[in-house]
């Protein structure tokens, strides 16, 4: 039977956290976006990383960029480095899963770019060496993760960490944080808000 408190207290505990990340992360989201921002501004490609609902977030984002979030406008240059399966497991095979995304950081990444690593532990060994990869080639690194950050905010010139311990919860709060970027980048480059209603 399902218990209508469970329901309950998981969208109380999603409001909860909600509130905490309109405290916590408003200006580093800000910094963040200014980011993304003058990446694209200056010709720059944003390339986006992570495994599992990670992987979900980096293409959700790139589909939110590539195709439109609130309102109609030129295509964004933005890639998620999860989505090319014949680079994946051939470098999987012939190396090691660490290297997927490090090996297509280093084919792809220029100074211009950025750099959009998603890990819930911030502990993802593949998205480690993504980070370094980016980092040497010249590139801004945007890492989201869950509390404390991991190894991944050590790689970063912005931490997006959600204030929480369990993936799903960090992971509720990457889509969020997804949905303002996107938002704010739109809001930046084509001066026009989204109709109310």
């Amino acid at each position: 039977m399902i218990v209508i408190e469970t329901i309950r207290a998981c969208f109380r505990e999603t409001a909860q956290l909600h509130g905490e990340m309109a405290e916590q992360l408003a200006e580093p989201t800000a910094r963040a976006a200014e980011m993304l921002v003058a990446c694209l501004r200056g010709g720059g490609t944003i390339y986006l990383c992570g495994d599992g609902g990670s992987a979900a977030e980096a293409q959700h984002a790139a589909g939110e960029l590539v195709g439109r979030f609130l309102v109609d406008r030129p295509p964004l240059a933005c890639v998620a480095l999860t989505t090319d399966t014949s680079v994946l497991t051939a470098v999987a095979n012939d190396y090691s899963f660490e290297q997927v995304f490090e090996r297509q950081v280093l084919a792809l990444v220029k100074p211009a770019d950025v750099l959009w690593a998603l890990s819930t532990s911030g502990s993802s060994a593949n998205v480690l060496k993504a980070a370094d990869a980016a980092r040497r080639c010249g590139a801004k690194v945007l890492g989201m993760t869950g509390r404390g950050g991991g190894r991944l905010r050590e790689l970063c010139d912005v931490a997006l960490c959600v204030p929480a311990d369990s993936s799903p919860l960090i992971q509720e709060g990457h889509l969020t944080l997804v949905h303002v970027l996107c938002r704010l980048v739109e809001e930046a480059l084509f001066a026009r808000r989204p109709k109310e209603g």
